[in-house]
């Protein structure tokens, strides 16, 4: 009896040494202190090894090697355009955008993301039509490809890639994969023994320190990149994998958004590209000119964006509150997940409450229930201030972008949740050309069709089963 006093006690003296851990010296967010407090409070023992695992914050010691940003002048670059912007001095070749020189500033701040005018973009929104077209991009690459992926599956479309990369490596052509470990968990190692075996470099980002085991599991790199020659650059949603040509019995066709691009925004890709290489391996990436030998492929204005839990920002988060809160018209929006904070949250209401149209596209099935059913409820929540929702009935919507006003866009993989905004390494490009963003639009309005609008009447007549699974996914979703 004594030993069980003790050890009640002792449970009790931890669980309120980690809750003040929890409370002030990490200084988290509200909800999601409330969050860990309640798993803290009702599982005292799992709910430790819970909170090891996904509620620690992640070192703020820098962990890329920034040497290959300095060298290639991104810093002095960012100064300038900055100092022009202050000026008033920063020259656009499209005036009209010149209106959106806060949005640019705020990049420019944050994440120092150069703007370029010089870039052709090239949108997909069918995964054989985007991984043909990269594969036809690898076949021809002269000098070396760079590819990182938060999931590559070990099936026929992994394997199609991986041909290619082989058959790349014997010509001599240097070629890195750099996969999550988390994300890619299943790949096997005599798939990367063979990539390697034929000189394909590879590494895993924050890989276990002890065989299943990885305390860094919650911070996972979610960016999507290929770089050909320093020339071509990919960047959107796709995975690669079978179930993103629409393989799967049970996310059938897959809908997600990517772009090719040509121009100078390469060159910003390859900086993301080198660091979280450099990051992941010992055989660190050092600069060379050849990495950046970008070429002038069209009009569309860019910036390359990124965040991470390595910051105190949160910067494409910035940008989408930045985004919706210029918005004279419309916003559209299509995530998979919709499960924003409250400062997103306030942006989509008050962009809403004066008169600009809010359209927001979510899937129809979830590929995680909690995140899919809190979803659920803050879309549905949105109708009171005359948002339209639209719930897409085709198959699986990945895709993650916003449009507005016609003018400006963007892509990329952060969804609108905690987990991408604060957990999540992410990469995203926003866009300032008429013509991109009308093509999303379309997109969108294409969508539409195999879509069913959710409607305030059919929200209230939901089942106390689904209010119910709202509730709780809810309450859990800061730290979801």
């Amino acid at each position: 009896m004594g030993f069980i006093t003790f050890f009640l006690g002792s449970i009790m003296i931890f669980n309120f040494v980690l809750a003040f851990t929890v409370i002030f010296l990490e200084r988290k967010n509200a909800p999601s202190t409330w969050a860990w407090l309640m798993v803290l409070f009702f599982i005292p023992i799992a709910g430790f090894i819970l909170y090891l695992i996904f509620g620690k914050k992640l070192s703020r010691k820098k962990i890329f090697t920034w040497d290959t940003k300095s060298r290639h002048g991104v810093k002095n670059q960012a100064n300038q355009q900055i100092q022009a912007l202050e000026k008033g001095e920063f020259s656009f070749k499209q005036q009209e955008f010149s209106a959106y020189s806060d949005i640019f500033y705020l990049h420019l701040k944050s994440d120092d993301a150069i703007y370029s005018e010089n870039n052709q973009v090239d949108i997909f929104t069918d995964g054989r039509e985007k991984f043909d077209a990269l594969i036809y991009d690898l076949k021809r690459a002269k000098d070396h490809i760079h590819l990182v992926y938060y999931i590559v599956r070990d099936d026929q479309l992994g394997n199609e890639i991986a041909n290619v990369l082989i058959d790349k490596a014997r010509e001599g052509i240097e070629v890195r994969l750099l996969f999550d470990d988390m994300g890619s968990r299943g790949i096997g190692r005599k798939f990367i023994r063979r990539l390697k075996s034929e000189g394909v470099q590879v590494d895993a980002f924050f890989p276990p320190l002890i065989p299943k085991i990885n305390f860094k599991i919650n911070f996972r790199n979610h960016r999507k990149i290929a770089v050909i020659d320093g020339k071509i650059g990919y960047i959107g949603g796709f995975n690669i994998g079978d179930e993103y040509l629409g393989k799967s019995d049970k996310f059938g066709y897959w809908r997600d958004t990517h772009m090719r691009v040509v121009g100078d925004a390469v060159g910003q890709l390859q900086t993301r590209f080198v660091l979280d290489w450099n990051q992941a391996s010992r055989n660190d990436i050092l600069y060379e000119r050849r990495f950046y030998a970008t070429e002038a492929g069209g009009a569309t204005g860019m910036q390359i964006v990124t965040s991470g839990p390595d910051t105190d920002w949160e910067q494409i988060k910035y940008g989408y509150i930045k985004m919706i809160l210029s918005a004279k018209e419309y916003v559209y929006i299509q995530t998979p997940y919709f499960i924003p904070d409250e400062s997103l949250r306030d942006a989509v209401r008050i962009a809403a409450l004066s008169g600009v149209k809010i359209k927001i596209m979510i899937p129809n099935k979830p590929d995680h229930p909690f995140v899919y059913w809190a979803t659920y409820s803050y879309v549905g929540e949105l109708l009171n201030v005359g948002a339209e929702i639209y719930i897409y009935q085709r198959g699986f919507l990945h895709a993650k972008t916003i449009v507005v006003d016609g003018k400006i866009s963007s892509v990329g993989t952060a969804n609108i949740d905690v987990r991408s905004f604060r957990l999540n390494f992410e990469v995203n490009a926003f866009l300032y050309d008429t013509k991109i963003a009308q093509q999303l639009v379309d997109a969108f309005q294409r969508d539409a069709v195999y879509s069913t609008q959710m409607t305030k009447l059919l929200y209230k007549q939901r089942p106390i089963s689904i209010r119910f699974k709202e509730s709780i996914s809810r309450l859990l979703s800061p730290i979801l």
